[in-house]
């Protein structure tokens, strides 16, 4: 017989309590989707118990041009039914930064979608600044133990892999 260790079962114990509290995902109407997105969402549409698990408890974030060594914090937390998170990963030594400031709209089986603020400056490049206010989607892809952003060349030529590990 498994035993769980206590802070993994604290952490399951929220994510089921906060799934026993989600609303039933729908479909809004045709006659009122535009002003559906337009609308801040005041819940985080949760699909998919094991990944909003791994999502609560996930183990920082980074982008590759930093360093995919030393991840960066992301923290999770919730505000009635909606999960926010916010995170950031800076160079050791130099000037490059990545931030992140939003809303999980969504978690479904394997990716979740955010909205908000992701921002890079100094990196790879002194000067760099891309800050973009959107909805982006993370997925996990090819069985591996994190999310990626999958818009790759959002702010130029450049591209970006921004990770959430689990």
């Amino acid at each position: 017989m498994a035993l769980i260790e206590p802070r993994t079962a604290l952490s399951l114990a929220s994510v089921l309590l906060t799934l026993a509290a989600a609303p039933v995902a729908s479909s809004p109407s045709l006659a009122d989707s535009g002003k559906a997105r337009e609308r801040t969402q005041a819940t985080t549409r949760i699909l998919d118990g094991r990944s909003a698990s791994r999502i609560l408890a996930n183990k920082g974030l980074t982008l590759q041009w930093i360093d995919w060594g030393r991840r960066g914090n992301a923290r999770v937390s919730r505000e009635g039914g909606l999960w926010k998170l916010r995170g950031r990963q800076e160079q050791t030594n130099g000037p490059g930064r990545l931030a992140m400031d939003g809303t999980i709209e969504e978690i479904g089986t394997d990716y979740f979608v955010f909205r908000g603020r992701i921002s890079i400056t100094d990196t790879p490049d002194a000067g760099r600044s891309c800050s973009v206010d959107k909805t982006w989607r993370f997925a996990i892809t090819q069985n591996r133990s994190y999310y990626r952003l999958r818009e790759f060349e959002w702010c130029d030529d450049l591209t970006d892999y921004i990770d959430l590990y689990f």
